[in-house]
């Protein structure tokens, strides 16, 4: 599709959004069929945009995408399965439930109790839950090591979507909603992508659209310094993205706590820079915009998703092209998945929201003119989930280096491999008093194990003070998950032990009392790489 259909599309919407005052404030006016459109727009986004890229997912990472990419209409069915719809359809359905205005823990225990599985940080965030450790604490760096994580960046959307040139009033239920799972970097993500959509509502220029979305995160987050690299990267790139693509890897590609020592990034800034390059380099056509966030790998499902959402708002539903639009249609009042809700029903609950949203903050809601009180952007306070911290190395349970064991520790075997044979996976021990210790030089250590249905009860002692007790029991969905079962960071440089000493105890929902120890991760404090361009340009 040529790219002057869509500036026709966009100009035709533009002439519905007025700008006027009245009684010495400003407003903005939209037509209500055209507020409709664009939030159904956004939705139908973020459906293509999750098919599309859905095959990627992870396929590439640390290099572009550089297969075919297969995609047809038909396709869009797929979306009713994606936990980058149905996790903040919950949401929505949450605010059904208990109101806007309701505590984030009523949110979270919501999306605990869902029957879906999740990953990383909304993963950690359902563990807080049901270990007591509920929103905002749930989401803190001390409390979830996927702080950083993409979770709420591919959750945020129907944020924006409610808040039509109201990127204060998107900041502040997104400042709530993303500590249940995120913290940092993972809050300003989810931020940083419903301003967009609140920006888009009343602005048609991409390149001012993101300008004016970074005004609601804080300018000394590396989020902000990301986006602005991308910015610039296309400025002295504007025909080449993969060159851009290749500066902007050398300089973030490792920086993910959560990926530590692999070129797996679900790191909420590399995929959020990925939106914004898409979103560049697409020029506004979307299957262009489609291919360009998708090629950049690592999260590529979600960044298309998000960049054609970003789209969709911008052309409204009825911009988009007619296949596009027919492959929605088909499955307009199909439920997703875990849900109550299908695209139609979700665009109407997500106007009704709007209209709420936009007569609380003195706008005016009618059958002819819906008027938008303008906001001015507002940015949280700066916080760093890991300052400085980096990967040093990983140490293996079945090393005899830098790590001890007492009591009747053994080895847990599972069946691997297309052979099927018996692999060591962990060390497991059940009994009170079994213990592991790891001595380390460095700032942080996270210790790797498994969250099982038989998971039971360990102290953890940092240089000979107990630092907290944990539980790793888990079967929520039927999940079970090597994953981080405790961390610290921020310790002094220098040498440190940590011993995990088995309680022999479990709650009640768990078989058992074993404590599964896989590895541990190491860290250090370093000045995070900041690798200069090739080129010289001004701040």
């Amino acid at each position: 599709m040529k790219k002057g259909i869509f500036i026709s599309a966009m100009s035709a919407i533009v002439l519905a959004v007025l700008s006027c005052k009245s009684n010495s404030e400003e407003f903005r006016s939209i037509k209500p069929e055209v507020l409709k459109d664009k939030i159904a727009g956004g939705w139908a986004g973020k459906m293509i945009g999750v098919t599309y890229g859905a095959p990627t997912e992870f396929r590439a990472r640390g290099i572009t995408y550089e297969d075919s990419i297969k995609w047809k209409p038909a396709d869009i069915r797929g979306s009713m399965w994606q936990d980058d719809i149905y996790v903040q359809l919950t949401f929505l359905m949450s605010m059904d439930k208990y109101g806007m205005d309701a505590p984030s823990k009523k949110y979270q225990e919501m999306f605990a109790k869902a029957g879906y599985g999740l990953w990383h940080a909304n993963m950690q965030a359902r563990k807080n839950y049901y270990d007591s450790i509920f929103a905002p604490l749930s989401g803190t760096p001390e409390y979830n090591i996927h702080a950083d994580d993409i979770d709420f960046q591919i959750e945020a959307d129907y944020i924006g979507f409610m808040c039509p040139g109201m990127p204060k009033t998107a900041t502040g239920i997104a400042d709530k909603i993303g500590r249940i799972m995120n913290y940092g970097e993972g809050v300003y993500g989810g931020i940083f992508v419903a301003a967009l959509y609140s920006e888009a509502y009343f602005e048609t220029d991409i390149p001012k659209i993101i300008e004016k979305a970074l005004l609601s995160i804080p300018a000394e987050s590396d989020y902000y310094k990301i986006i602005k690299d991308v910015i610039r990267l296309h400025q002295h790139y504007p025909s080449d993205w993969r060159a851009a693509w290749q500066e902007l890897e050398n300089k973030w590609g490792d920086v993910d706590i959560c990926g530590a020592g692999v070129p797996f990034n679900i790191d909420a800034k590399l995929n959020g820079a990925y939106i914004v390059m898409g979103l560049l380099y697409g020029e506004g056509d979307p299957m262009k915009t489609l291919e360009i966030s998708t090629r950049c790998g690592q999260d590529s499902d979600c960044n298309p998703s998000n960049a054609l959402a970003v789209l969709g708002v911008i052309n409204g539903f009825s911009g988009l092209p007619s296949y596009m639009q027919e492959g929605v249609k088909a499955m307009g009042d199909s439920l997703f998945i875990y849900t109550t809700y299908s695209f139609n029903s979700a665009v109407t609950s997500t106007v009704k929201y709007a209209h709420e949203l936009i007569a609380k903050d003195g706008g005016t809601v009618t059958d002819k003119v819906i008027k938008v009180k303008i906001q001015a952007p507002s940015a949280p306070e700066y916080e760093n989930s890991f300052p400085d911290i980096v990967f040093d190395k990983r140490v293996s349970a079945f090393d005899e280096a830098g790590r001890s064991f007492k009591g009747k520790w053994k080895p847990y075997e599972v069946f691997s491999g297309s052979d099927n044979k018996k692999v060591k996976q962990a060390m497991v021990a059940e009994n009170k008093d079994d213990e592991v210790e790891f001595s380390f030089s460095g700032t942080g250590i996270s210790l790797v194990g498994n969250w099982y249905k038989d998971g039971g009860k360990a102290d953890v002692y940092v240089d000979g003070t107990l630092h907290r007790s944990i539980d790793t029991y888990y079967d929520f969905a039927r999940q079970q998950h090597t994953e981080s079962i405790w961390h610290i960071m921020k310790l002094q440089p220098g040498e440190h032990k940590v011993r995990l000493v088995v309680k022999g105890e479990k709650r009640p929902e768990s078989s058992g009392t074993k404590v599964y120890i896989t590895s541990a991760v190491i860290f250090k404090t370093a000045p995070k790489k900041n690798e200069s361009f090739k080129f010289s340009f001004e701040n």
